[in-house]
């Protein structure tokens, strides 16, 4: 019988392999590490949206402290100008119960006084076309609303008008010395007044219709030619001490001495201090203090000296500086720089005062209340300074809070769980 061939058969079992043999990853494996990433990734973007949100949130407190700070500067600020306004309207009843004290006295006096005032107006005025009649034109037709436009809030007055002297010589004496162009010179506070009396086009020309050319214009008198300003913070102040107990401010000036040591014979004093000024003009009409004597007039006469004659001048020339004038008409205007000849009449000058009876105590008590009128004024200053940064503030800080709100709906869901600040506070059930 056919026997069939027979193959060997292997009976070896066949090696199987669990699953987790072939699913085994190497740790440097790229499939393991993107994994990693993943759950890191998540991770970050959650800690970077907290970090965000968190500076935000500090940004917006630190801007709600400021706002704080300022509106509690501003209160302060408030509160001092308050009681400011409290003393000077003290000090003002005080001055008018010793005026009216002294209502004989005073009337005299005032009307001695704007005889002379008049007199030197009248002589401006005769110019007609100049800027400093057009200027005195105004104050006549408006009165004390002149000093409240625009154009002349910030003008003190003419140069001719802002002082007195003591006798009718020193007031030819001073203004010849001077000239007519400058004892007609506009006096400003600050800048901004010069910038109000005369603007320009856009190609530079003088506008004819503002400032004063249009104020001339408006009252029929044209202005013709050029005119002189000064400006008061412009300036520089004399820096040195003032005479002790003068209620006029006087400026402490070394006395002039010859090679010799001695005074100079004749020497009657300094032009400067020669002069007579105003109380409500002796202090605070710059953001420093001053008044007119240490800044117009010794920007005008410096330390210009005076002696009683002609030969006692020129026996002192060795110890002239800034110039010097004689009571007989001698001249010199600056050192090495004499004027001779006869005089030349300078009809705008300054106005004859008649002397004050008027108690030590009284410009005391003015000189009182020029000083808090200056302070109220920086108080004013610094209470808009405070208020413009307060504004600012808050308008940062609605920028920011809206920015805030914008980004924690834009990195939801990481910051959806994250509140404004102050925000938490009012949601919490009291």
């Amino acid at each position: 019988m056919f026997q069939p061939h027979q193959l060997p058969i292997q009976t070896k079992p066949l090696a199987i392999q669990e699953p987790s043999a072939f699913m085994h990853v190497d740790p440097n494996n790229s499939f393991g590490t993107a994994r990693d990433e993943i759950q890191n990734g998540g991770l970050s973007r959650a800690e970077s949206a907290i970090n965000n949100s968190q500076k935000l949130q500090d940004e917006i407190q630190a801007l709600g402290f400021k706002i704080k700070q300022h509106e509690d500067n501003i209160k302060y600020l408030k509160t001092q100008k308050h009681n400011l306004d409290g003393s000077i309207l003290d000090l003002q009843v005080i001055l008018g119960k010793y005026c009216s004290s002294s209502i004989p006295t005073i009337e005299n006096e005032a009307q001695s006084n704007s005889r002379s005032e008049n007199e030197t107006v009248e002589q401006i005025l005769k110019h007609e076309k100049s800027a400093a009649a057009i200027l005195c034109q105004l104050k006549i037709r408006h009165g004390s609303q002149a000093s409240l436009l625009t154009l002349t809030k910030d003008v003190l007055g003419i140069v001719a008008t802002l002082g007195k002297v003591d006798d009718e010589n020193l007031s030819r004496l001073f203004s010849e010395y001077l000239g007519l162009e400058t004892m007609m010179a506009i006096v400003c506070k600050t800048y901004e007044g010069v910038k109000t009396l005369e603007t320009y086009d856009l190609e530079g020309g003088i506008n004819n219709h503002s400032g004063i050319q249009g104020l001339g214009s408006s009252i029929g008198r044209n202005l013709d030619g050029r005119f002189r300003i000064i400006c008061i913070e412009h300036l520089r102040p004399y820096a040195g001490e003032f005479v002790a107990d003068d209620p006029q401010r006087r400026l402490d000036l070394l006395k002039p001495r010859l090679p010799n040591g001695e005074h100079p014979p004749g020497f009657l004093g300094f032009a400067v201090n020669m002069i007579n000024v105003d109380s409500a003009n002796l202090l605070y009409l710059t953001s420093t203090g001053c008044g007119l004597r240490e800044t117009l007039f010794y920007n005008l006469f410096s330390r210009l000296q005076v002696y009683g004659t002609r030969a006692e001048m020129l026996g002192a020339l060795p110890c002239i500086t800034d110039g010097a004038l004689s009571l007989d008409g001698g001249m010199i205007k600056t050192a090495g720089v004499f004027s001779l000849g006869n005089r030349e009449e300078v009809e705008v000058r300054f106005p004859k005062s008649s002397g004050s009876n008027l108690a030590v105590e009284y410009f005391e008590t003015e000189k009182k209340v020029a000083e808090m009128n200056w302070k109220r004024e920086k108080i004013e200053e610094d209470i808009q300074r405070e208020q413009s940064l307060l504004n600012h503030v808050n308008y940062t800080f609605r920028i920011k809070k809206q920015a805030f709100i914008k980004y924690l709906a834009d990195s939801s869901p990481y910051g959806n769980q994250q509140q404004i600040p102050g925000e938490r506070e009012r949601a919490t059930p009291k």
